[in-house]
């Protein structure tokens, strides 16, 4: 998709003046301390690069403590000019996402049937998906190496029917697959354990099978109206009958595999793709090989509710996630957060959007769309 630029000035950006950015702050500056002191994000096509953000990263280091959303204003302010992104496809498109919650046992037993799956070790990246290995079809980003042979990994039906059992690589069990399935397409969720205590568990790595929406199944189907498609509604369609409902899961081919990690900030999400823990109402998930992680870039959605207050959303976020139906330059999925309440939110999201990168002040972008002011 192509795409064009439009300066834009912060006196005139719609909803700009109603945000409050403290919380985007906070999470830039912990893209700031994973750039600047471990490993510099990789620059995406539209050419931001971790260069032309190294000054407002510094700058976001040097500040101390949790800033006023006057002094957060002021800072994005100083060190950015808002450019809109233009596609020439059309409208832009938000969808919402969060990190469930799921009650789990961690060993099998009776209501307790569905693992979570670490990744096997036998799991490897395809170096170039666009020039695989022969025995892989293109587009695949991973692949089993059985012994010097390299074979696609099973699908979704063939791993739930025992393709990778007897390896250990079981992590816990959940009470319903329906749970598996979502926190699959979640990517991440916090485990309740029976016995007490909470583990979370985000994406190590997937089979390779595309993603298949099963939403957009039921609605080309007949089986629910493109109105009232919902998180809640497909979790109800898929309630009814347990074997039609595995069924339909299992075309959605493509698998996720997780690994483990301790919840160190309950306020806080998972740490994503961007290697940082996400901020709820604040973090984006993008199409990587566009944007490149940090960037702020503020969303506008008229018909879409804020989370918080009453007018529409309009919000600073902060690029630090992906995800396979992610694609395109004016395409975004707002992380909600987690538990129940965020997964109601991100559920009904889905609206048409406005995109404005937050690009760094002397950038190329930032001259590209107009003259400095």
């Amino acid at each position: 998709m192509e795409w064009s630029l439009r300066r834009e000035d912060f006196s005139t950006l719609p909803g700009w003046a109603d945000d409050t950015p403290a919380q985007a702050f906070a999470a830039f500056r912990r893209s700031a301390e994973q750039a600047m002191h471990h490993q510099p994000y990789r620059t995406g096509t539209l050419g931001i690069d971790h260069a032309e953000l190294e000054p407002a990263y510094a700058a976001a280091l040097s500040e101390s403590g949790y800033l006023s959303q006057s002094r957060a204003r002021t800072f994005f302010e100083a060190l950015f000019r808002p450019v809109e992104l233009c596609a020439d496809g059309g409208q832009g498109l938000v969808t919402g996402y969060y990190e469930p919650d799921v009650d789990v046992s961690d060993q099998f037993e009776s209501g307790y049937r569905f693992p979570f799956l670490r990744k096997p070790d036998t799991l490897v990246k395809v170096p170039d998906p666009d020039n695989p290995p022969v025995t892989i079809p293109a587009g695949y980003a991973f692949m089993l190496d059985q012994a010097g042979t390299l074979t696609t990994c099973p699908d979704r039906e063939a791993i739930e029917t025992g393709a990778l059992d007897g390896r250990g690589l079981e992590i816990a069990w959940a009470a319903s697959r329906a749970d598996v399935f979502f926190a699959h397409v979640q990517g991440c969720a916090r485990l309740r354990f029976a016995g007490g205590g909470v583990k979370r568990i985000t994406y190590a790595a997937k089979s390779g099978h595309p993603f298949t929406g099963i939403g957009r199944l039921l609605v080309e189907r007949g089986e629910i109206s493109a109105e009232k498609v919902s998180m809640a509604a497909i979790r109800e369609w898929l309630a009814v009958d347990p074997e039609r409902a595995d069924r339909l899961m299992r075309e959605n081919r493509s698998y996720i595999f997780f690994r483990q990690a301790d919840v160190e900030d309950e306020r806080l999400g998972p740490v994503a793709a961007a290697k940082v823990a996400l901020e709820p109402g604040r973090s984006l998930a993008v199409d990587r090989r566009i944007h490149s992680f940090g960037t702020p870039i503020f969303v506008s959605a008229p018909e879409l509710a804020d989370f918080d207050t009453p007018r529409s959303f309009a919000r600073l976020m902060i690029a630090q996630d992906t995800g396979t139906a992610i694609t395109g330059p004016v395409r975004g999925d707002l992380f909600t957060g987690s538990g129940p309440a965020a997964g109601a939110i991100a559920g009904s999201i889905k609206a048409a959007a406005r995109f404005v990168v937050f690009a760094p002040a002397g950038s190329r972008i930032a001259q590209q769309a107009g003259h400095e002011q």
